[in-house]
């Protein structure tokens, strides 16, 4: 049996998806919107159980870890410091021997 004879055999109505998708929508009726204050009891207590399962640093890793990036910063702070200087210089010195400086 062909694809188009099987089509012509099934009324969309009397299809078993279709019955069951107008159930469906039956079922689904517009269900009333809880009011502010329970959603945000709801946002609170479902806010409390996410913070329960973080794995919280101890005050060590917290320590380590400030001094890391410390010490990054300054690191960082360092080489653009020396570039902007050199960089600096560069120009000064192009410009001085354009007769510009």
């Amino acid at each position: 049996m062909s694809e188009n004879e099987k089509m012509e055999g099934m009324e969309p109505e009397t299809s078993p998806k279709a019955g069951k998708a107008a159930k469906d929508k039956k079922a689904k009726a517009p269900a009333k919107k809880p009011g502010l204050f329970a959603r945000i009891g709801k946002w609170g207590r479902e806010l409390k159980s996410e913070l329960k399962k973080v794995q919280w640093p101890t005050a060590k890793q917290t320590g380590n870890n400030t001094l890391i990036v410390i010490l990054c910063v300054i690191v960082v702070g360092v080489f653009i410091w020396v570039f902007d200087g050199l960089a600096t210089t560069v120009i000064n010195a192009l410009l001085h021997l354009a007769g510009k400086g």
